[in-house]
């Protein structure tokens, strides 16, 4: 592994990594997959974390023997996942402290996220997060998101920035082909235990203090 360079821009993922609405998300999955009589696990979540709502449906649809039900469970799950979201989701440790470390460092930070904008805004403003961006991006504001690279080449072109002298934090295998595919240096933290990622530095949480060290050097 090798250490975190210095960079000129940072890219964020959300869900999962910066906001905890994966806990709001798993609620939903797993009603759906109840629903259709199939037990929710990590096996299941690992399925579906990190893709669009388009695509969770038609992984959904596919694994329930239901190949042109994808739009119907998209659906449902949006609204499911809207209703949950609307509880609250507080920023995953770390979280604010990492984003308020690279603005008091003047360096350029956004969020790329395979959410819906009103899902994305939603998260970001629960967590209190969503004023110390530059820009955010969604799902819906690219011709293909995440496992293409558009969301974070958009990103990285809104921040005036090469992608090879950006950073993307993200968690998921999903996110973590749209970085790589966009040619960003890859900093990963898992959502879920056990899995190996693709990645070119790899911690458990946005609070290890070699975060905050190097955020710091940054400026």
């Amino acid at each position: 592994m090798r250490s975190l360079p210095a960079v000129e821009a940072v890219v964020f993922d959300c869900d999962g990594l910066l906001v905890n609405t994966e806990d709001c998300w798993t609620v939903a999955e797993k009603a759906i997959f109840a629903a259709h009589g199939h037990s929710f696990g990590p096996v299941q979540k690992a399925l579906v974390i990190g893709r669009t709502l388009e695509a969770a449906g038609e992984v959904m649809a596919n694994y329930f023997g239901r190949p042109q039900a994808g739009a119907e469970l998209a659906a449902e799950l949006l609204k499911r996942g809207r209703d949950e979201l609307e509880r609250g989701a507080l920023p995953l440790p770390g979280a604010a402290e990492l984003v308020r470390a690279c603005r008091r460092a003047s360096v350029p930070i956004a969020v790329a996220s395979n959410s819906p904008r009103e899902l994305l805004d939603a998260a970001l403003e629960s967590a209190g997060l969503i004023d110390y961006f530059t820009c955010s991006f969604a799902a819906d504001e690219v011709r293909s998101p995440k496992p293409a690279p558009d969301l974070y080449l958009t990103a990285c072109e809104a921040l005036g920035v090469a992608p090879h002298r950006s950073l993307a934090f993200e968690d998921s295998a999903t996110g973590i082909a749209s970085a790589r595919s966009a040619g960003l240096y890859v900093a990963v933290v898992p959502s879920l235990p056990g899995i190996d990622l693709d990645h070119d530095w790899l911690g458990t949480s946005l609070a290890e203090p070699e975060l905050l060290t190097w955020a710091h050097g940054l400026g």
